[in-house]
């Protein structure tokens, strides 16, 4: 399997290295990783949805734009073109 810093330089021809965060789903829509390099390494974080699916908009040509207000709503799985707060646990086990 190809890293996903490799997918970013090779499919999109852009930077990994350059200091943007690369915004991947899965393929069920449960499952988002972030790839951010800082300058000093390359962090990646995932978040998996225990219910529902994140909300994607179109890409055209594999890569989209999206604000920082839209990307922090698609992280709370809000869904960012009509804001509403959606399922929450109420336990923890």
């Amino acid at each position: 399997m190809r890293s996903l810093a490799l997918q970013v330089q090779q499919s999109f021809s852009r930077d990994p290295h350059a200091g943007d965060l690369y915004v991947f789903r899965g393929r069920r829509g449960d499952l988002c990783k972030i790839l951010w390099h800082d300058g000093v390494g390359m962090s990646l974080y995932a978040k998996r949805l225990e219910r529902g699916k994140y909300i994607w908009p179109s890409a055209v040509d594999g890569v989209i734009a999206i604000s920082a207000s839209q990307l922090a709503c698609m992280l709370e799985a809000i869904d960012w073109r009509n804001p509403q707060a959606t399922w929450r646990p109420t336990l923890a086990g």
